[in-house]
């Protein structure tokens, strides 16, 4: 695969979200290695972050449409689980360099992380799948697992560090979202 992500001719051109979803989709780690070089990558980072908020929030305005919630609960719920996914953004990507941090002293910034950890959430634009029934949880699991898996990419080439310092960061840091997450979400159901 090539590494030129930027338009050589042009090296201020900005890389398309839909090149940066394929590519982030494909684990492609040359790209999450050269997510600083992107231009705009904060940018494009957080329209993969909005996009799989509004992914999850469809998913639960879907769910209490089905359960005849009431329009106020309706809203509250809705925008909740869609913030969820923006503030878990940013905490994950913040446990992820303090742990990184703890574990070896490293280089790179929180800022510098905020790319191809938002990268990683692309898979996450595909949640409201998880509405199909029957196959929603094992879905959601394939997402949450495609998405850990992306971040461990991203953690591995973002602090250039071994697969096994990934894992490790991307687990420890990962099992407190996924309780957040989940608390979240009975406090919606």
């Amino acid at each position: 695969m090539s590494r030129n992500f930027t338009h050589s001719k042009h090296p201020e051109a900005s890389v398309s979200v839909k090149t940066t979803l394929r590519h982030a989709l494909a684990l492609n780690a040359h790209f999450y290695d050269d997510a600083h070089c992107i231009p705009h990558s904060r940018r494009l980072a957080r329209r993969i972050v909005v996009l799989a908020a509004i992914s999850h929030a469809v998913g639960s305005l879907v769910i209490l449409l089905l359960t005849r919630a009431s329009p106020p609960l309706l809203l509250f719920g809705t925008l909740l689980n869609g913030f969820s996914v923006a503030a878990g953004y940013y905490l994950w990507t913040f446990a992820i360099w303090k742990i990184g941090q703890w574990l070896k002293p490293i280089d790179p910034t929180y800022n510098d992380l905020l790319s191809p950890i938002g990268f990683a959430y692309a898979p996450q634009i595909f949640n409201f799948l998880t509405l199909i029934p029957l196959l929603g949880r094992p879905i959601g699991l394939v997402l949450a697992v495609w998405s850990l898996l992306a971040v461990v990419v991203a953690i591995r080439e973002g602090l250039d560090i071994n697969t096994r310092s990934a894992v490790v960061i991307s687990l420890l840091s990962w099992v407190p979202l996924q309780v957040g997450i989940g608390a979240i979400q009975l406090l919606v159901q």
